[in-house]
C-alpha cells in the first residue's frame, strides 16, 4: 500500500512537470512566431527637440535615429542673453572630424554665424540663436554610423557636444 502511494505522488509530480513545460513551450513558441511576423516599424519621421540655456549645456547628449529617417530637429535656446554673447547652435558634423580642428575654423566665421562658408565638415546645422529663439531643421539621417554634434559658438564646444548615433 505503501509502495503504491509512493508511486503516486511520483507519477502525479512526473505530468505535473512535463504538463507544465508543454505549456512554457507553447507559450514560447507562439511569443516567437508573432514576434517573427510582425517586422519592427521604423517612423518614416522622427521629432527631436534640443534645449540650450545660459549655462552653455544641451539637455541631450545622446541621439539616435536610422539610417534615411527624417529628422524634425528643433533648437529652443531657453535662456535670456543674445546670441551676440550667448548664441548657440546645433551642427552635425560628418564622420572623422576632429571637433578641436574645426571649432578653431569654426571661430573665424564670425560673419557667418560660426559656421565656414563652404564647410565640407558639417552636415547640417541651425542658425546661430539668442535667448528666447528657436530654430527647426529638417533632413534626412545619414549613413548608419556615429557621427558628432557641437555648438559652434566659440568656447562652447568644450560642453556643448553630443554624440549621433545613426542605425
Amino acid at each position: 500500500m505503501r509502495k503504491l502511494g509512493l508511486f503516486a505522488i511520483v507519477a502525479l509530480f512526473a505530468f505535473t512537470a512535463c504538463n507544465s513545460s508543454a505549456e512554457k513551450s507553447e507559450s514560447t513558441t507562439e511569443d516567437t512566431l508573432s514576434k517573427a511576423a510582425a517586422p519592427e516599424l521604423v517612423e518614416k519621421e522622427i521629432s527631436i527637440t534640443i534645449n540650450a540655456g545660459d549655462d552653455m549645456m544641451y539637455d541631450l547628449a545622446e541621439i539616435k535615429v536610422k539610417a534615411g529617417q527624417t529628422v524634425k530637429l528643433t533648437l529652443n535656446h531657453t535662456g535670456k542673453l543674445p546670441k551676440e554673447s550667448m548664441g548657440h547652435n546645433w551642427t552635425l558634423l560628418a564622420q572623422g572630424i576632429i571637433v578641436s580642428d574645426f571649432a578653431a575654423k569654426a571661430m573665424q566665421a564670425k560673419d557667418s554665424d560660426y559656421i565656414p562658408a563652404g564647410a565640407t565638415e558639417v552636415i547640417v546645422h541651425t542658425k546661430l540663436i539668442g535667448g528666447g529663439q528657436s530654430d527647426t531643421i529638417e533632413f534626412s539621417a545619414p549613413a548608419k554610423g556615429v557621427y558628432e554634434f557641437i555648438c559652434t559658438f566659440p568656447g562652447h564646444v568644450g560642453m556643448m557636444k553630443g554624440t549621433f548615433y545613426v542605425e
